[in-house]
C-alpha cells in the first residue's frame, strides 16, 4: 500500500492501528480485515508516528510475539477476538 493511502488515515484511525499493533493478542490480521494495511505498511505506520526508541522496543516485541502472526499462533485460535467480547466503538469495522 502505498505511503499515500496511509496519510489519508485520520488521527482516530492512525490512533487506533497503533493500539491494536501494540496489543499482544492482536495479530495483523485483524489490522489489515479492518483498515486494509498489511504488516509491512503498520511498520511503515509505526516508524513514522512513533519515537525511534518506542518503535525499536515494538519491532522487538513484535519479533518475539507469537500472537501477533497468525501463522505463529496455537492451533485452534482462528478469530480475532474472544467470542464474548462486545462492540468496540473505536473500530472502523464493528465486531460480529
Amino acid at each position: 500500500m502505498p505511503v499515500s493511502v496511509i496519510l489519508e488515515l485520520d488521527d482516530i484511525a492512525i490512533d487506533r492501528i497503533i493500539e491494536m499493533a501494540w496489543e499482544d493478542r492482536t495479530p495483523f490480521d485483524a489490522i489489515q480485515f479492518q483498515f486494509g494495511l498489511a504488516e509491512a505498511d503498520v511498520k511503515v505506520l509505526m516508524k513514522k508516528e512513533l519515537k525511534f526508541s518506542s518503535y525499536k522496543l515494538w519491532r522487538k516485541r513484535v519479533e518475539n510475539c507469537k500472537t501477533k502472526h497468525t501463522a505463529k499462533r496455537a492451533e485452534g485460535i482462528d478469530r480475532f477476538k474472544c467470542t464474548m467480547q462486545r462492540a468496540i466503538s473505536n473500530n472502523k469495522i464493528s465486531k460480529r
